[in-house]
């Protein structure tokens, strides 16, 4: 029997953040998934108005994927106008076309939020996303009314749900919503704020969920 190759997933960072930035805050995970899966991070295509952050050792500006209100962004925020998320959806749908296969996707924050939306684009059977499950780590559901039918339906696609229990910018009852609009979703809870955990119970949990979908199970 062939060993399994590793699992490929595209990495979407949270507001504020970049491909680079997520990377540098992921090395502990991939450490702990390394020979299973592997992280391939993109940026959103949206880059926050000047000033937004002060970054001094950033050499890349922060970015979004979609606004609330003018170059402002606030998760709890029922936009009357969001703008942006069309472009991101596109700016995914080419990543898993270009740097593809993928077998997965992993959020973080309103990068998990944006995986979550594509996850119900493909369970309702949009080519564009060719992906298999999500690993959600601080993810939330968007208030805007505009993004409301994304959660109108149960989603049937695989979820890890990542939820902190001292999460102070995505409070864990918001993860929490958001993974009741999934059919069977995993929830792993770890007593942290908000950040990627890779310590070894969730560690474990990571693999218990991605060996689920590792090529030549079975076989």
């Amino acid at each position: 029997m062939a060993e399994a190759r590793p699992l490929r997933l595209l990495a979407l960072h949270g507001y504020r953040q970049s491909a680079r930035r997520l990377r540098q805050r992921t090395g502990a995970l991939r450490k702990a998934l390394r020979g299973r899966a592997e992280l391939v991070t993109i940026d959103a295509p949206h880059l926050l108005p000047a000033g937004a952050e002060d970054d001094p050792d950033g050499d890349d500006p922060p970015r979004g994927w979609w606004f609330s209100g003018p170059g402002t962004f606030e998760a709890g925020e029922a936009a009357a106008a969001p703008v942006g998320l069309e472009e991101s959806l596109s700016t995914v749908a080419a990543a898993l076309a270009e740097h593809g296969p993928f077998d997965g996707l992993l959020g973080f924050s309103q990068g998990a939020a944006l995986a979550a939306m594509v996850c119900a684009l493909r369970a309702r059977g949009d080519p564009r996303f060719p992906v298999a499950f999500a690993v959600l780590v601080a993810a939330f559901a968007s208030r805007a009314p505009a993004h409301g039918h994304f959660y109108r339906e149960p989603i049937a696609l695989p979820t890890l749900h990542v939820v902190g229990d001292t999460d102070a910018v995505i409070a864990a009852p918001l993860s929490r919503e958001l993974a009741q609009c999934f059919v069977e979703p995993v929830v792993l809870t770890h007593p942290g704020g908000h950040f990627i955990p890779a310590a070894p119970a969730q560690k474990k949990a990571y693999l218990e969920f991605l060996e689920r979908f590792c090529p030549g199970q079975g076989q």
